[in-house]
């Protein structure tokens, strides 16, 4: 195959050999299945800020922070070179959540380092070589869907004790290996405890995948991994083993109407005194 224009560094500097094939082209970025010696990997390279069709990246970009504070002002004020570093910080935090996430115990392909907007990374592979499918073009059984989702809200629970929330987490967004569940694209990934939405996309992410698995173990739609899971999150008890179970209990106590009327009957009847007081105090005598 010949080789695509931002891939050809790549090749010049030695980090690739060959361009296989092309695997697949989404709403950010293109796949390609690349050589790098005797091994296949994938190359992603990200599309341009302008060509990207990635809805609403203002919001995931919320909370993201750089480690240079001029770099970090610039992307606050949203200059030329402010721009240019959001871009590059967008196409580099991939990289850096795939290696964070696997330090966590998450199962997340191999980063190999982004170069000029190209993460290059491990092939998700089955073991006769073919490239593993996405989770949306696989069918199980109830045992396996049942097994399969535990080892999802597990995944799920660790990103979150790695301070991170996928964001865009679907059926779409996970492979099938041999092994199991393999959860990729990740550039969007928020910071759980910096971003105004973490909650909301955390949910999303936890439906998204018990929708799915929902369809072949129905009884796994009334679980709520969610909240469970979130709660552990704000009173700091997440831990990376912990054995979830998809059960939540709200504490919800029927209001006291008539205790309620009556406080606001008194606050009433003295803020009426109070007034009564005041008018007495700027009569003439």
């Amino acid at each position: 195959m010949k080789i695509p224009k931002r891939l050809q560094p790549l090749y010049n500097d030695g980090l690739i050999d060959e361009v296989v094939s092309a695997l697949m082209s989404g709403k950010e970025a293109s796949v390609y299945v690349v050589r790098c010696g005797d091994t296949l990997r994938a190359a992603k390279v990200y599309k341009d800020a302008a060509k990207r069709s990635f809805k609403k990246a203002v919001t995931y970009q919320e909370g993201r922070k750089v480690r240079n504070s001029r770099r970090q002002r610039a992307m606050e004020k949203g200059s030329k070179f402010g721009r240019d570093q959001q871009e590059e910080a967008w196409q580099s935090a991939e990289s850096d959540a795939l290696i964070r996430l696997a330090k966590a115990g998450v199962r997340v392909p191999q980063s190999y380092g982004c170069y000029d907007g190209v993460l290059l990374m491990d092939l998700v592979s089955m073991e006769d070589g073919s490239v593993a499918p996405r989770l949306n073009d696989v069918s199980m059984d109830a045992d396996q869907a049942r097994e399969d989702h535990a080892v999802m809200m597990q995944y799920i629970l660790r990103m979150l004790c790695a301070g991170m929330v996928h964001g865009d987490l679907s059926e779409f967004n996970v492979l099938v290996d041999d092994y199991g569940p393999v959860i990729i694209d990740l550039p969007q990934a928020v910071d759980a405890a910096a971003n105004n939405n973490a909650r909301a996309m955390f949910d999303r992410d936890v439906l998204n995948i018990t929708e799915y698995y929902a369809q072949f173990a129905p009884e796994l739609i009334h679980t709520r991994y969610a909240d469970e899971i979130w709660a552990l999150f704000e009173e700091g008890d997440l831990d990376p083993d912990f054995a979830l179970t998809g059960i939540f209990e709200t504490e919800e106590q029927e209001a006291n109407v008539d205790s309620v009327l009556l406080e606001i009957k008194a606050a009433f009847e003295e803020e009426q005194e109070r007034l009564e007081r005041i008018r007495e105090a700027d009569e003439p005598e």
